[in-house]
Formats: C-alpha cells, structure tokens, sequence
C-alpha cells in the first residue's frame, strides 16, 4: 500500500512545476513595474491632473487642456473658499477692500504656481479690452452682424468654456451676457504649449470689448454659475479668427 501511495504521488508531482523565484528575476520585474508607472505617469496623469506635459503627448491626446481646466477649477475653488478660511483664522474684522486684497495675494500666488509647474506662462497684458455697453454704441454694432451667436444654461455650480481659434495678432470683438444675473469668468488662451490669462472677474453681469490673440491657438473665455439659480449666458462674437471651438 505504502509503494502505490509513493507511485500516485510521485505521478501527480510530475504534472505540477515550481517558478523558483531568483533575485535577477526579482529585479527585472521591480524595474519593469517602475517603467510602467513612470510612463503613465508621464504621459496619461500628469498632463489629465495637472496640464503638465513634457513630452507634448498629452496635448495630443487632448489630455493637456483638460488639466488645464482641472487647475482653473482648482484654483478658483480656492478663492471661493478664502473667505471661509478668513473667518476660521479670526479674520472677520477685515474690512471689505482688505478682503479684497488677500484674495488677490491668493490668485497672485495660485498663478506663481502654475507657472512654476505647467507650461510657458505670458504676463497678464491689455490684449483684453472692455467697455460697458451704451445706448449710444449700440447703433454702430448693429451695422457688422455677429458672426457667431450661442447660448447655454448653467446649473448652480456649473461651468462652461468656449474659445476662438486664432492666429497671433488677430482681434475679435465679442458681447456676453448673464441675461440679468451674474457669472464668474476667466479670459484666457493656450496653444503650442503657452498659455495666458488675460483677465478674471467674479459676479460679472456682462461685458463687451475685444480679444486680441497673444500667440497661435485657442482663447477665450470660462464661465462658472456661482448662484443658487439657473443663468443663461450668451456669448456673440465677429472679427478675426478661424471658428469657434464649442464644448
């Protein structure tokens, strides 16, 4: 009995084979592992999460513009939420203006760091210029028809972007409108690895003015519904550039 137990055991081993894990195997696996990450890292997360994106994959991908939303997002969140914090660190006796002050210390530093991480950054300039409408200019606008005219709703929370396509130099006139309420806007540009703010506003009714393009690629604007209600904005353009780039 004991002899056939021997010869069922010795034939099952037979069907079954050990990997002998050795130290050079161990390694090449380490290091394999640690390639992979690095190129997700590099090429897949580091521009989706941040815009960061030194190899220019991810801006083929379409994967660069997204982090650059992702870090507006970020950092207006963080504005928004400033006065809170104000309040916790004791901060309520501040006036109005000197509030007004530390949030700008906050988007000055916010900008420092994403031009200490992300893409070439180009100073904020006068290539925004805006003015209020008038009845008085209302008539003049009315003689070039709008080339492009769009609406979308916007949830409480909501945000939306729209952009030209433009060629360095350009310059296109544009109208947008809350439609009675107001909206927290960001005028910006990116292309071929540059971007540019050109002007931020929060609870804006309306604006109108020109664009004129810092360098090849797209700029425009991002809206974000900070109200409790629904806000229809309305954007009309004309002029200099090549389409309108929807969402």
């Amino acid at each position: 009995m004991k002899s056939k137990a021997r010869e069922g055991v010795s034939k099952a081993s037979s069907h079954v084979q050990c990997a002998n894990a050795t130290a050079g195997g161990l390694v090449k696996a380490t290091l394999g592992a640690a390639i992979a990450a690095s190129a997700i890292l590099t090429f897949v997360w580091l521009p989706a999460e941040y815009g960061i994106d030194p190899t220019g994959v991810g801006q083929v991908l379409g994967l660069t513009e997204m982090g650059h939303i992702k870090e507006q997002l970020h950092a207006e969140a963080d504005v928004d939420a400033a006065p809170a914090k104000m309040a916790q660190n004791g901060l309520l006796d501040l006036s109005a203006s000197d509030i007004s002050l530390k949030l700008d210390e906050i988007q000055l530093q916010l900008a420092a760091i994403a031009t200490a991480v992300g893409a070439t950054s180009i100073t904020p300039d006068t290539r925004v210029t805006t003015e209020k409408p008038t009845s008085a200019s209302k008539p003049d606008t009315a003689v070039i028809p709008w080339r492009n005219e769009v609406d979308y709703t916007l949830d409480p929370g909501e945000g939306i972007e729209l952009k030209l396509a433009m060629d360095e130099g350009e310059i296109a006139e544009f109208e947008w409108t809350a439609n009675g309420s107001i909206l927290n806007h960001d005028t910006h540009g990116d292309g071929n690895g540059q971007n540019i703010s050109y002007e931020k506003g929060r609870s804006v009714p309306e604006q109108t003015g020109q664009l004129i393009a810092a360098f090849n690629g797209n700029h425009g604007w991002f809206w974000r519904n900070r109200t409790d209600d629904p806000v229809v904005v309305t954007l009309r353009t004309r002029g200099a550039y090549k389409e309108m780039v929807l969402p």
